[in-house]
């Protein structure tokens, strides 16, 4: 067998972030090449993605990054199996590694975009079975969304504390002043946690799926059958317009001041911006 020093594990190491023996290992089977043990803990990473397939991935951390510019943010989350790994040196570095490749990406949607991305010479999918080799347990990208403005306007995101849920909200400006005034940026990172918090199903009435719009309706139905018939309909339409205001987004009552809808809210900061604005597009993840 080769005799390997402790100089050429260490630098193996550092290499790629593996523990002294599996370094050890690796150096060992490959004879004391390099660029071959690197490979041998790669195809290590991989196996374990492979046996762990069917492993469930309910813990992990979520991830977002703004361009320099303010015009684009991108969310995202990597997610594994235990709460102990989820909060280890490496996955954190993998999933802040993850950040960068989500604004990176040229794609605004789909997580085997992400994996294909390249910086500096190297695809987010060989740093997740890094990730894999150094923490034994399957990781995956979880959701994945880019928002880029067109026009004027802004991009607010909100990551809660525990790193486990948030929200992105695009909002479109009259103009870039009142994109980028005080009085709307404060109220767009309002609006980003109060998504966070009541997890709207969509933006307005029109997005709700027409299958859920029924479903609600036949459910309000059953619950007062026994009403006069002439009452039924106005009873099950004053229930559904319950359901819009809890599930809307711009009907929601807002977070901080639940006497206005977060629609009245984000009017009331842009006229006092000077101008006009709305919410385009709001994306909310969980992690598990």
């Amino acid at each position: 067998m080769v005799e390997i020093s402790a100089a050429t594990v260490m630098k193996l190491r550092k290499m790629t972030g593996q523990g002294m023996m599996d370094c050890k290992r690796a150096l060992q089977e490959a004879g004391g090449e390099m660029e071959q043990a690197v490979e041998i803990l790669r195809k290590k990473g991989l196996a374990t993605l492979a046996k762990r397939a069917e492993r469930e991935t309910s813990e992990g951390l979520l991830v977002c990054k703004g361009s320099e510019d303010n015009r684009a943010a991108a969310m995202a989350s990597l997610c594994c199996e235990t709460d102990f790994v989820a909060k280890s040196d490496d996955f954190v570095a993998a999933a802040e590694a993850l950040a960068d490749y989500a604004l990176a990406c040229p794609a605004d949607e789909g997580v085997e975009n992400i994996l294909e991305t390249v910086i500096d010479g190297k695809k987010f999918s060989d740093i997740l079975t890094e990730t894999v080799s150094k923490t034994g347990e399957k990781t995956q990208v979880g959701d994945y969304a880019k928002y880029k403005l067109d026009g004027p306007g802004l991009i607010s995101t909100y990551v809660h504390f525990n790193r486990k849920v948030g929200a992105m909200v695009q909002i479109e400006t009259s103009d870039e002043n009142v994109g980028a005034s005080d009085a709307l940026s404060e109220t767009a990172s309002e609006i980003a946690m109060h998504t966070t918090a009541t997890k709207p199903l969509s933006l307005d009435k029109d997005g709700i799926e027409p299958e859920t719009v029924e479903r609600e309706k036949a459910i309000f139905a059953e619950q007062v059958k026994n009403k006069p018939p002439n009452i039924i309909d106005k009873i099950v339409e004053g229930k559904m317009k319950k359901f819009y205001a809890e599930n809307c987004l711009l009907l929601q009552p807002f977070v901080k001041d639940d006497s206005k809808s977060v629609e009245q809210v984000l009017t009331e900061a842009a006229k006092q911006a000077g101008g006009e604005a709305k919410i385009t597009r709001f994306v909310r993840f969980a992690v598990g």
